[in-house]
This record gives C-alpha cells, structure tokens and sequence, in this order.
C-alpha cells in the first residue's frame, strides 16, 4: 500500500475540522470540503486561532502553524479529491446520504484511494456496500476533540481488505 500522503476531509463541523488539523500537524496534504463553503472557511478561521494560541503559549512556533495552515485547501467541488490518498467522512449521521456520497466518491478518487467513514453509530458494512470496490472502505473513528484526544478507532468493514487494517 502506497504512503498516505494527501488526505480529504469531508464535513468541517467540528470533527471533520479536528481531523483535518491533525493530518495536516502530521504533515499530510489535507482538502477540507463542506457543502457548505462557508462552513469550511469558518473551520480554517478556528484552526488559525487555535495555532496561534498555540503560538503564544510557545507550544509551536510561528513557521510550525504557517506551514499547518499552507497544507489545508477548501474546495467546494468534491472533483477536486481526484489525487487523494485517502478519503475520511465526518457529515451527518444519515445512512442514505452517506452511501449516495461514498457511491459518487468512487468515480472521482484515484483506484487505490481508501475511503473512510468517522461514524460511530451506523454499520460500516452496510456504508461499505455502496462501493463497487468496498475492499477499500473502512471506519477510521476519531474521538472528539480529535487533535486532544490520540485515540483512532479503526473499524474494518466485512469487505475490508486485511491490508488496510495493519
């Protein structure tokens, strides 16, 4: 399996914004989507004003939360996950709106993309059955605040393929 290198984030509610800031601390290339643009903005002004707390309390430097920011792109058109490496789901808890986004994803992400949920109530393996690859669909549940909370529950799907779970 290739290195995760470019992760999307779709939904910039507070999980979805959470996430997106710990891929890109870790270094990752992050495209935040919102339905709503104005959403996404909002998430990256937050993120902004969470670093530079961070900044002033000399938990980061300066260069440390410009090169966060630099690696955070909000996009409204879903077309532009077309080189992600991996894609993580945090928008409502609504199965039918999950599987007709997972079911629309496939065409746009690159084969080898893996395609995440962040749910914690709905089944993965029915989520994952709305794929036509679904051995690359996994639940990857961050815990709430991501970036204070390092716990990641990982949830394979029945079709999950066994590599994505090592």
């Amino acid at each position: 399996m290739r290195k995760t290198e470019h992760i999307g984030v779709i939904g910039a509610g507070s999980m979805g914004a959470g996430i997106a800031q710990v891929a890109a601390t870790a270094g990752c290339k992050v495209t935040l989507f919102d339905q709503q643009k104005s959403a996404a903005i909002s998430a990256l002004d937050k993120l902004s004003s969470i670093l530079d707390r961070l900044v002033e309390k000399e938990r980061i430097s300066n260069d440390k939360r410009n090169d966060i920011l630099s690696l955070i792109t909000i996009v409204d058109d879903l077309n532009q996950f077309h080189s992600t490496d991996l894609v993580i789901e945090a928008i409502v808890e609504d199965i039918d709106i999950k599987k007709k986004l997972f079911s629309s994803l496939e065409s746009i992400v690159p084969e080898d993309c893996i395609l995440a949920t962040n749910t914690s109530s709905l089944s993965v393996t029915d989520l994952a059955s709305s794929c036509e690859k679904s051995s690359r669909f996994i639940g990857i549940h961050f815990f709430n605040p991501a970036l204070l909370m390092p716990l990641v529950e990982v949830i394979p799907a029945l079709q999950t393929d066994s590599s994505l779970v090592k």
